[in-house]
């Protein structure tokens, strides 16, 4: 017999309440709020993203995608948008994922791993060896 396989979808780049409603109502697994990036389309301000994720009925996950580096930034910027997952867009470079799992418990981390070469695969194995909920290739 073979195992049944679900795919999940996550609709990403969500701006308003209404986005959120309609994704969910679609039959979205998760969506995407993107707070502020260096580059690229879709960021929205934190109290926005706040007032979207609270509207999200569980078990739909609320992606809050961050550029932070540090831990203590990452909490903080979690408190205020108070989403349940964290898709970390780069790596950590001030602390490590038990910090966050400590500090944030039943939060789900998602590590982004941009894939620039072989190395790619041995750091999205890393990243699950440390800890995280899933990696994003």
């Amino acid at each position: 017999m073979t195992p049944h396989r679900r795919t999940r979808v996550k609709v990403c780049c969500i701006a308003t309440v209404e986005d959120a409603r309609q994704a969910v109502r679609h039959g979205a697994d998760a969506v995407g709020l993107v707070s502020a990036m260096p580059s690229g389309p879709g960021p929205i301000p934190e109290p926005l993203i706040a007032e979207i994720a609270a509207t999200v009925p569980p078990p739909v996950g609320t992606f809050l995608l961050t550029s932070e580096t540090s831990v203590a930034a990452i909490i903080e910027q979690q408190r205020r948008c108070r989403a349940n997952t964290l898709q970390l867009v780069d790596r950590l470079e001030h602390g490590k994922y038990e910090d966050l799992r400590a500090a944030l418990p039943g939060v789900s981390l998602v590590q982004v791993v941009h894939v620039t070469g072989g190395e790619a695969v041995e750091e999205a194995v890393r990243a699950v060896e440390e800890g995280v909920d899933a990696v994003l290739l």
